[in-house]
């Protein structure tokens, strides 16, 4: 038998989880906008403040010759600093010009001096009232937060939890008292919703599994017609079809909702279960069974990840090529990131067909739509079920025919 190609190589897959959202170092929070709008005012009223005062000052101490408080008409005056620079044998006018020069510099020695303690304070004082901001408006936002552990608690279907939010009646209690409402309806809806599959998983198998019986039965009887078996035989089928179309149905809406109670479960053990399940399958086709199975463990629920394995396999098997068909199925884990990959031969899927096989009861062409390939649930439950283990399920196209299934798992 010819040796089964390589499956193209896999895209390079993110680190982080594609569902959740992308959260960078320094994100524009409410807090930090409110702490940034505090300060900015306080510095904004600070700079007006200083200007106003350095304005005032610079008027009060404006120093002319008309403005002196005395007058120079003889003796000696010593100089007390080395800027101050007084002449000796010159006339009285000449003198008192001398010394408003020297209080003119005086005056703007003080105005710099004034200006540079005044701009120390200024940053000090900006730096309390950042922290004193940032303390504020975390008070002020606390009600917040309190609101948002409390919806990722509900996301993950834990819709029992409410905020119960007390204090004064403002704004935020109005909107934590309107989020408890719309968590009462959800849990009522979720708890119908929970009563409905259990009563029409109840309802709907019942009368399937009596006609199972039943049909079992007459099939038993050796003195039956030739014409009653083979109609038995067709009904039998019918009914079996009717029961997995069933199964299917329940199995997608109870898997529509995230994982509870999660359990270490390694995604190698899975797929060689599914493995072993088609084998015997894929042997009356002739098709190749590869496998490579590294451990790969996700914490989750083991039925629906196995139920995920088998139906990809399955769905691998059935629609392949007549003759040198192959299955490939591999676990590993890639960058914080557990994958389950199943390609196989089979004939050519057009990329803008993918998304339709995600649907339910969609198909692509008739070759894909016998009733013994299966319901047209399987890759609808294996999306389902991914998402519900906050993973995601991609399909892409071979050259020459065939798909590549991949699953990725947070691990």
């Amino acid at each position: 038998m010819a040796a089964a190609p390589a499956p193209p190589s896999a895209p390079p897959k993110p680190t982080w989880d594609p569902r959740g959202p992308v959260r960078p170092l320094l994100r524009p929070t409410i807090r930090i906008r409110l702490t940034l709008l505090y300060g900015g005012m306080f510095m904004i009223a600070g700079i007006l403040l200083l200007s106003i005062i350095y304005l005032l000052t610079a008027q009060a101490l404006n120093v002319s010759v008309a403005d002196l408080p005395f007058e120079i008409v003889k003796g000696e005056v010593l100089p007390t600093t080395e800027w101050c620079r007084l002449p000796r044998s010159v006339t009285g006018d000449q003198f008192n010009q001398a010394v408003s020069a020297c209080l003119q510099r005086q005056r703007d020695l003080a105005l710099d001096d004034l200006l540079r303690r005044s701009l120390f304070a200024l940053l000090g004082l900006s730096i309390i009232a950042f922290a004193f901001g940032y303390a504020m408006a975390g008070r002020v936002l606390s009600p917040l937060g309190r609101i948002t552990r409390t919806a990722r608690k509900v996301a993950g279907s834990d819709l029992s939890r409410r905020i119960e939010l007390d204090g004064p009646d403002d704004e935020l209690k109005e909107l934590a008292d309107t989020f408890d409402e719309m968590l009462d309806r959800l849990e009522r809806a979720f708890s119908a919703q929970q009563r409905f599959v259990a009563n029409a998983s109840h309802e709907l198998r019942t009368p399937l599994a009596i006609n199972r019986t039943l049909l079992e039965v007459h099939l038993s009887d050796p003195g039956a017609p030739a014409e009653l078996q083979q109609l038995g035989k067709t009904l039998l089928a019918t009914n079996e079809r009717s029961e997995q179309l069933v199964e299917g149905l329940l199995l997608l809406a109870r898997s529509d909702n995230q994982i509870v109670e999660r359990k270490p479960v390694d995604l190698a053990e899975v797929a060689s279960r599914a493995l072993d399940q088609v084998r015997s399958e894929a042997d009356a086709k002739g098709l190749e069974i590869v496998g490579e199975c590294k451990p790969a463990v996700v914490q989750g629920n083991g039925v629906l990840l196995e139920r995920i394995a088998l139906n990809l396999v399955q769905n691998a098997v059935r629609y392949n090529v007549p003759e040198d068909g192959w299955v490939q199925v591999s676990t590993e884990v890639q960058q914080g990131q557990a994958v389950l990959e199943v390609s196989n031969t089979g004939p050519v899927v057009p990329a803008y067909e993918i998304d339709n096989l995600f649907e339910p009861f969609r198909r692509l062409r008739q070759e894909r739509t016998g009733s013994d390939k299966g319901v047209g649930l399987g890759l609808s439950i294996a999306r389902s079920v991914a998402r519900a283990h906050g993973g995601r399920i991609i399909a892409e196209p071979r050259d020459g025919g065939g798909l590549v299934m991949r699953v990725t798992l947070p691990v």
